[in-house]
């Protein structure tokens, strides 16, 4: 029973296969390579988050910056939204830089996508999902990043994910709703 069984399972995962394949490489995600190397003591190292949240900042007249969390971003032009995670004790793969990766999913494709930093960044095929990647100094232990909210960017569910050492360390989801 346990060889009939066996032989079921081999024969069903060959019929399986080709029906699996080809829709896997159909997939709407056509997303620059960005390869990432790590030493084995970084991938070893614990990543413990003490705190992480999503918001909106805006700057006042006077230059003040203020963050407010939320998971509704008003679409305001020039304001800007965005995450900030407090990591304990990471040293990152040079000492005292981290290196993140943050996936951005909008519910459609923006007018335009902007960025002060197109070495790292890469945009789906479809223009609805993009992929930065940084290596920054944490300032008493905070990473963040925000996105200022431009002419022709998209209403509707949004979602980020944020990555260190290939380790999802954060998930936003939030709307961006008329002003």
């Amino acid at each position: 029973m346990k060889i009939l069984n066996s032989q079921v399972l081999v024969v069903s995962l060959f019929l399986i296969v080709p029906i699996i394949t080809p829709a896997l490489n159909k997939s709407s995600m056509a997303l620059a390579a960005i390869t990432t190397k790590y030493d084995q003591s970084i991938i070893n190292q614990q990543i413990v988050v003490n705190k992480s949240e999503f918001g909106v900042k805006i700057v006042s007249a006077e230059g003040k910056v203020n963050f407010f969390p939320t998971t509704t971003v008003p679409l305001k032009e020039g304001d800007a939204y965005g995450w900030k995670i407090t990591l304990d004790n990471y040293q990152g793969n040079v000492k005292g830089k981290v290196k993140w990766r943050e996936v951005l999913t909008l519910p459609q494709a923006p007018e335009t996508w902007t960025t002060e930093n197109n070495k790292n960044f890469s945009i789906s095929k479809d223009g609805k999902t993009a992929i930065s990647q940084r290596t920054a100094t944490p300032v008493n232990g905070v990473i963040e990043n925000f996105w200022t909210i431009s002419p022709g960017d998209p209403l509707g569910k949004h979602q980020i994910e944020v990555y260190i050492d290939e380790r999802l360390i954060g998930t936003f989801i939030f709307e961006i709703v008329p002003f």
